[in-house]
């Protein structure tokens, strides 16, 4: 039988439903991008066009597959337990993923729809380990889940649950398998990465210097980090460690410290810009990513514009923009001064285009210069990848994927750069 997943949100969903897939082709079952048999779909719910995306895609492959099995899960579940659809045959939240094929093997012998869902989370992590992936070059390998922030706006603690981190020794035997399996660059990621070993005594930084020392690996690349987990400690990690490559993505949220505060984030803007100083000064040319969220209730034209210029301050290399969505049961829902969506829709334009000029100008910043690329797809006659610091580079050579090549950056267009190799590694 032919297995397909469809994956939306985060690369935690990414890493989760890989691991399905190898576990399904364990049993003799045939991986396809195309039509199935079985759909697997792993669903994200951080905003309300994330449900809505969710909900869109269960009801096409429904309608299209009448004949096929389709199992349902994650943070939309998690968030909607009272979700039904009689044209679909498993309904599961975040936990018991690992089951999924023992789960469809039931349904296949036994044709009883299932629905199970928790009052509550595991103490414990639910395990996983994979070996490759599949239709990527990067490998992503998850050592955390769950948030205690409880940030006013978000729903993801209450569909994930409390921290739980993965068995350091486990996640060091991960990433060596998969570096032997030929994998240079490995993702670590988590729902607050961060957080990693707050359960377990141990903690990030100590992780990060054990991987580091993974012989074989070239690149090891954080999916995002909250700004007060740069401890010291950490700081020294990453000074230490080249392996570690020059790019963070740090979410923000918002430039107002009158925002920061009512979305109960743990710092304020001075807090943040010291850190960021911090790093820079470590590693001067990586590259910062964030998360800002504008049209948060009470944002006024004032506030909006302390984001504005903020962001222009920090300089971030790219800024992913989200019109702040009201999620049901948190504490934004019922604070006053709510936004009006077009006003939301003005500030997310101005905040992206910002966002597209300061990526303009960190790209331009490596004209001329010498960087190693990750090759990840060909097309036509050319090669594309990213380097350490994600930026998105052409070659107009093939070049197999997972190759790491040397290339001069010649110019830019648009918001890709173009290289020319001057040495194979």
């Amino acid at each position: 039988m032919k297995v397909k997943a469809i994956t939306l949100g985060c690369k935690v969903n990414t890493y989760e439903s890989e691991y399905i897939l190898s576990k399904f082709q364990e049993k003799g079952y045939k991986i396809v991008d195309d039509d199935a048999d079985i759909y697997i779909i792993n669903t994200c719910s951080v905003t309300n066009t994330s449900d809505a995306k969710s909900r869109k895609v269960i009801n096409k492959v429904a309608r299209e597959n009448p004949n096929s099995i389709i199992v349902v899960m994650g943070c939309m579940i998690e968030a909607h337990k009272d979700y039904e659809n009689d044209k679909v045959n498993i309904i599961i939240g975040n936990k018991d993923k690992s089951k999924v094929v023992e789960l469809v093997e039931d349904y296949i012998k036994n044709k009883n729809n299932k629905k199970i869902l928790y009052n509550d989370f595991d103490k414990s992590f639910e395990d996983m380990f994979i070996t490759r992936m599949f239709n990527h070059t990067r490998a992503y390998v998850k050592i955390e889940d769950g948030c205690e922030n409880f940030c006013s706006y978000c729903i993801i603690p209450y569909t994930r649950g409390k921290v739980r981190s993965k068995n350091p020794n486990k996640t060091i035997d991960e990433i060596k398998t998969l570096v032997k399996n030929g994998y240079k660059e490995v993702v670590l990621t988590g729902i607050h990465t961060g957080h990693y070993g707050s359960d377990i005594e141990t903690t990030f930084p100590d992780l990060l210097k054990r991987i580091c020392k993974i012989n074989g690996l070239e690149r090891l690349r954080i999916s995002s980090i909250e700004i007060t987990e740069l401890t010291d400690e950490f700081l020294d990690v990453l000074k230490n460690n080249k392996v570690i490559v020059d790019h963070m993505h740090i979410p923000l949220q918002s430039g107002s410290d009158t925002i920061l505060k009512l979305m109960n984030r743990k710092y304020l803007t001075d807090y943040y810009e010291n850190k960021i100083n911090k790093i820079r000064s470590i590693r001067p040319d990586i590259s910062i990513t964030t998360d800002i969220i504008v049209g948060f209730p009470g944002e006024t034209d004032k506030l909006f514009n302390e984001t504005m210029e903020f962001a222009k301050k920090m300089k971030f290399s790219k800024i992913h923009v989200f019109p702040f969505s009201v999620r049901h049961n948190t504490v934004a829902e019922n604070m006053d001064n709510q936004i009006n969506e077009q006003i939301k829709k003005d500030r997310v334009n101005k905040l992206s285009k910002l966002s597209n000029i300061l990526e303009m100008e960190y790209y331009d910043n490596f004209i001329g210069k010498k960087l190693d690329i990750l090759i990840e797809t060909n097309k036509e006659d050319c090669s594309y990848g990213h380097t350490k610091n994600y930026l998105k580079v052409k070659v107009n050579k093939i070049i197999p994927s997972n190759t790491i090549i040397n290339v001069i950056i010649k110019k830019r267009e648009g918001l890709e750069l173009e290289g020319e190799i001057y040495e194979s590694k």
